[in-house]
């Protein structure tokens, strides 16, 4: 048998970030008094007293899982006989200790009670040992990790209880480390009411009796090192409430999880070697206020059912890519029970969705993207959490992540528990969280969901079914607190990300800058616009006329926010229909509609997104299993060509969008737009016109009567001093026959005349075909 030969244990420096610990050399344990030495007869163990024995009451604390100090009984401790040694190895047979160096020997460590083995050394110095443990007739030899120092310094546990840890994942959670020279995994959580709580897992067989965690004093953090354990094993903890319970929860800060329905934690240690440094050096440089964005939103689960991360990062970003969207919205990839919640019930905030493959696997697909061009952008949950029992819900048996005002806790739209934005620690799990996406994923962008959820107390909730703020109001002021510190915190930690907020109210200053008393996003979802714009199109023509304002209300208050159009996956489901079944008349006229209000859409202030099978007008509404209808492009299906039409029309409007700078160059200032006409009501036609900040126009005209317009005469905004040399171009037509129109619309060169009309000294006439937009630019 050769001997071993361990390093001395090592204590931890923190840098306070998380960042690069350093090992320095623990002295030895040394006993105060030396007993007489006792020489064991060779390859047989010493025969010590068993005066390092405990009171059966703290044994029965200690193998029960109530104890909060296990390492200070288990390990090795001085006593004025010598050193005692205490090793908890439940099921175990035998255990001999041997220690290193010339005096090193082996001893056998007596079994007092319930897996507890004891034993008294008569050395001074005690610097390293190892255990060899029998499990019936099985002999194995570990480490032990109670001889280890806590592998989380007193700046990471001051930064957790002030709530400013923003690299709180590299200190909580599950870290394959090697800690005084031993490998193995270091796991923390934070649990402030506990009586205590184990590490069970598939290295302990789901029995956590060998593994009590120790409490890191007033955190509320409690810390394990176990030596030999690695990248892939199975864990969660067990938790031992105030009211004699145990709980199995699954760790908040997991990096990667079992698969649903699964509930297991996994150990993660990536070894992903990014390749997209290029991007996020040109990412870091950009204003994405005057930069085009056109987002295509999709549920990564079924755009493609089956294909893994991997799979999916060879057929999406060439998709993408080819259709000329600059950004991809995924919904939420985070970890979650119930596939039918498609992601917005998260119980991983810090592990990717495990029903594609691995944490890796994701950033390799993030990676593909950013290789294609591709901004990726996912959606980010932080208004509520689903209840079950493994996850966030009463976590240590007792509201924590939650308000213990059940008033407050409750979510009433959705079954969940909405999160208690005024503890310091929950807002850190989850500012750090946004941080740990940006940052360990390279995402561009976190959309946030369900912003006014969280802005407003009584949001759906009536009567006396809420709790007011301590001035009597209905604002979540701490909501408010952690929505401007999530911000700040993105924005300054990663240069070039963009947060978007779906927020469907009023609040003011959604989008102003944290600073100047904003939440401070990037973005907001208009959805005012979709609600408005949707409800106008559903009418049939002849009754457009009398709502004619939901189609320019939306300009009155265009720069109140920096606004994002959506029409998402929410108006695709539950009933509402596809797109192109909101639509009134035949099936050419509704997919002339479809085709009119995208390009009228595209032309408007603001950033673009649409979900997936919008792009080819798919006739049936979202379903999560079987994903968008992919089978109408095909060539056996008799309106193919139809949906191809579609298709191509949103490739040429990405492609004529991203070389126009008139349409997103001053997409949030006045400046940038100035209507035409948005008063023709009779003619349901809305004109408007685009500029860059050179000046340079783009106009657009939306007819949406089912009538075709000769001659329709349309002011026009001077480009020339003459205007014999004012000629346009059309540059897009929605009714083109190659995506499925009639054909009609202005071949030709339009030549402008000194006709004012609209308020404009020059104008022309056009040709507006039925059902369609068309977009003039200067030759």
């Amino acid at each position: 048998m050769t001997q071993y030969d361990p390093p001395r244990p090592t204590a931890t420096t923190v840098d306070g970030t998380g960042g690069t610990r350093e090992q320095q050399p623990l002295p030895p344990v040394r006993p105060t008094v030396a007993p007489p030495r006792h020489e064991p007869e060779p390859d047989a163990p010493a025969e010590l007293a068993a005066d390092a024995t405990l009171a059966p009451s703290e044994v029965s604390r200690l193998v029960g899982g109530w104890h909060h100090n296990p390492h200070g009984i288990l390990g090795a401790h001085p006593v004025p006989q010598g050193t005692a040694v205490r090793v908890l190895r439940p099921f175990a047979e035998r255990v001999v200790l041997e220690t290193e160096g010339p005096d090193g020997g082996s001893f056998e460590l007596t079994h007092q009670q319930d897996g507890l083995f004891t034993a008294l050394l008569p050395e001074q110095d005690l610097p390293g040992y190892r255990l060899r443990v029998n499990y019936a007739g099985s002999e194995v030899l570990q480490d032990d990790g109670y001889r280890m120092l806590p592998t989380l310094g007193e700046t990471d546990l001051h930064l957790i209880g002030e709530g400013r840890h923003e690299e709180l994942w590299n200190v909580l959670g599950s870290h394959v480390r090697t800690v005084g020279g031993v490998r193995g995994t270091a796991f923390a959580v934070w649990a402030p009411n506990a009586s205590g709580v184990r590490v069970i897992a598939d290295f302990n067989g789901w029995n956590g009796a060998a593994h009590p965690m120790r409490s890191l004093g007033g955190s509320g953090v409690w810390e394990l090192f176990v030596p030999g354990i690695g990248e892939g094993a199975h864990y969660k903890y067990e938790i031992a409430t105030r009211d004699g319970r145990m709980l199995q929860k699954a760790d908040p800060l997991a990096r990667a999880t079992e698969v649903p329905p699964a509930t297991a934690s996994v150990v993660h240690t990536s070894s992903y070697a990014w390749q997209d440094q290029a991007w996020l050096d040109k990412r870091a440089r950009a204003t994405h206020h005057d930069s085009p964005m056109s987002v295509y939103e999709i549920h990564l689960a079924s755009w493609r059912p089956g294909l893994t991360y991997r799979e999916l990062a060879v057929e999406l970003p060439a998709y993408v890519r080819d259709l000329g969207f600059t950004h991809v919205e995924l919904m939420p990839v985070m970890e979650h029970p119930f596939g039918g919640s498609w992601g917005y019930q998260v119980s991983g905030f810090y592990a990717p969705t495990s029903r594609m493959g691995g944490p890796d696997d994701f950033k390799f697909l993030v990676d593909a993207l950013h290789r294609a061009g591709i901004g990726v952008i996912v959606d980010w949950v932080p208004a509520h959490f689903p209840k079950d029992d493994f996850a966030l819900a009463r976590f240590d048996g007792l509201p924590l992540y939650e308000p213990a005002d059940p008033l407050r806790a409750e979510h009433p739209d959705w079954g969940t528990l909405e999160f208690d934005y005024g503890r310091a620690e929950v807002r850190n799990f989850l500012v750090a969280n946004a941080v740990f996406w940006c940052h360990e994923y390279h995402v561009d962008g976190l959309r946030v969901d369900a912003v006014a959820s969280m802005l407003y107390l009584d949001y759906s909730r009536e009567g006396d079914a809420w709790s007011p703020n301590a001035g009597g109001g209905r604002e979540n002021w701490d909501a408010v607190r952690f929505l401007q510190e999530m911000n700040a915190t993105v924005y300054r930690r990663c240069p070039g990300v963009v947060t978007v907020a779906e927020e469907s109210t009023a609040w003011p200053g959604v989008t102003k800058p944290t600073e100047h008393s904003g939440l401070g996003f990037g973005l907001k979802w208009n959805m005012g616009w979709m609600h408005d714009s949707l409800t106008y199109l559903a009418h049939e023509p002849v009754h457009r006329k009398f709502h004619h304002n939901e189609m320019t209300f939306s300009m009155v208050y265009a720069y109140s926010e920096n606004y994002l159009l959506p029409i998402s996956h929410d108006e695709v489901v539950h009933g509402k229909g596809a797109l192109v079944s909101k639509m009134p008349g035949d099936w050419w006229q509704q997919r002339a509609n479809v085709r009119a209000y995208l390009a009228f859409m595209w032309a408007h202030p603001g950033k673009n997104l649409i979900f997936m099978g919008t792009e080819f007008a798919q006739g049936a509404e979202w379903d999560h299993d079987t994903g968008p209808q992919w089978w109408v492009l095909g060539e056996d299906w008799p309106a193919a060509a139809d949906h191809r039409g579609v298709q191509d029309l949103v490739r040429d409007l990405n492609r004529l969008y991203t070389d126009s700078p008139a349409l997103w160059r001053r997409d949030t200032h006045p400046s940038g737009f100035s209507w035409i006409d948005g008063g023709a009501a009779e003619d349901n036609v809305f004109s408007f016109i685009r500029f860059d900040d050179t000046g340079r126009p783009l106009v657009c005209v939306t007819n949406l009567s089912p009538v075709v317009r000769t001659g329709y005469r349309v002011g026009l905004p001077t480009v020339h001093a003459d205007v014999r040399d004012s000629v346009w171009l059309e540059v897009l037509n929605t009714d083109t026959a190659v995506y499925g129109g009639s054909g009609l619309g202005n071949p030709d060169p339009v030549k402008a005349d000194p006709t004012p009309w609209n308020g404009r000294d020059t104008s022309a006439e056009l040709t507006l075909p039925p059902l369609a937009t068309i977009w003039l630019s200067p030759a």
